[in-house]
């Protein structure tokens, strides 16, 4: 993956860096029952996720963000490469949904890569994350049924691409 553009974090408090002591809070989040029904996956064993972290925070190529809010870590933002494609992939703890943070995160994360095109996947019956993503300027770009693997559940997937600058939302 080529190297990724990054910008300055935005003074507003609501990204930081990822640090080690932040895998925790996040291995809590990604096992959350409910978040996993909606976003379409099953949550990642507790080796598998301090594992897929550990390659995460050493590759010099990935950005990784945390969401904060309130001064709590709220949710996490990553830009990695997958299925040969730049892809965006956010999770926001369940008790802090419909607060709007989702939108302003991804805004704010699209501003310190400027990498195009970029890409998201999200299940068909996620239509909260599909708005957030089309809110900060992507556009739908096909379907296709999603079969079950170890982290997804089979179901139908939305793809969406980002090719020009953010719209702010």
């Amino acid at each position: 993956m080529p190297t990724t553009v990054v910008q300055a974090d935005p003074p507003s408090g609501l990204l930081r860096p990822v640090c080690p002591a932040d895998v925790d809070v996040l291995y809590a989040m990604q096992c959350d029952p409910e978040a996993n029904r909606m976003a379409g996956t099953k949550p990642r064993s507790e080796s598998a996720f301090r594992d897929l972290w550990s390659k995460s925070l050493a590759d010099p190529d990935g950005l990784h963000r945390i969401i904060m809010h309130d001064g709590e870590v709220v949710g996490g933002i990553s830009c990695f490469e997958m299925d040969s494609r730049v892809m965006v992939g956010y999770w926001i703890a369940r008790s802090h949904w419909g607060r709007g943070l989702a939108t302003r995160a991804l805004a704010a994360f699209l501003e310190l890569t400027r990498r195009r095109p970029l890409h998201a996947y999200a299940a068909v019956t996620n239509v909260a994350s599909i708005r957030v993503l089309e809110r900060c300027g992507f556009r739908r770009n096909g379907t296709f049924m999603g079969h079950e693997t170890d982290r997804y559940t089979a179901g139908e997937v939305v793809m969406l691409v980002l090719d020009e600058a953010p719209i702010s939302p």
